[in-house]
């Protein structure tokens, strides 16, 4: 099982999804995934439930990513196989 930029997925990957309308869905950790599927295949559990500071430097809007991806081809859904 592979994300979309290839790279091998493992369960306890802290992962961002994108959802269908291209815009990030969900943050968390990936789990119950099973080896051999890309989609519709695990879990993502939240990384946080409580509101944490924020120093500017350290964080990018999420247009900003999205346009990252873009950059890479990395925006669109793969096909299914």
């Amino acid at each position: 099982m592979h994300y979309r930029n290839g790279r091998e997925a493992k369960n306890g990957d802290v992962i961002l999804q994108i959802g269908f309308e291209g815009k990030i869905s969900s943050l968390g950790v990936l789990y119950n995934a099973i080896p051999g599927n890309d989609f519709c295949n695990g879990s993502i559990a939240p990384v946080q439930s409580t509101p944490t500071g924020a120093c500017m430097c350290d964080c990018l809007h999420v247009e900003d990513i999205m346009a990252m991806l873009a950059e890479k081809g990395l925006d669109k859904r793969p096909a299914g196989k």
